[in-house]
């Protein structure tokens, strides 16, 4: 199993029970974890913090997941951090977030429940 003990994961999301159950989930899989309840809060963590990942959700108040997502990939610090989304937003937005221009697709969409498997092997393909 290779070594994620320094490895960060921000995460983003606004429903505490979701919140806490991915907090728990990556602390369990050895990763250090990072919270944000909203895109704008989420965002700044992001400036200053500079994870290994970020796990986005796609519908938050004060800024949504979209305009993270966005502000993200147009501030040179935070470009190149691999963003996956977790979201209960259907798989059809995947497709529209994909074909933005302005923007590069991200690195894993999940739909909530997860399928906690797939979430980690997704996570570590990218972070390995």
């Amino acid at each position: 199993m290779p070594d994620t003990t320094a490895k960060k994961i921000l995460v983003v999301e606004d429903e505490p029970d979701v919140m806490t159950y991915l907090v728990t989930f990556f602390k369990v899989n050895g990763f250090d974890v990072l919270i944000a309840t909203d895109g704008k809060t989420g965002f700044e963590i992001a400036k200053s913090d500079h994870p290994d990942l970020i796990s986005l959700d796609i519908t938050m108040p004060k800024e949504s997941g979209v305009r993270m997502y966005r502000n993200l990939h147009d501030e040179p610090s935070t470009k190149d951090i691999p963003v996956i989304i977790i979201t209960g937003v259907s798989s059809e937005f995947k497709g529209f977030i994909e074909s933005r221009k302005q923007v590069n697709p991200p690195a894993g969409y999940f739909e909530k429940p997860i399928d906690r498997e797939a979430v980690l092997a997704r996570i570590k393909e990218i972070l390995n």
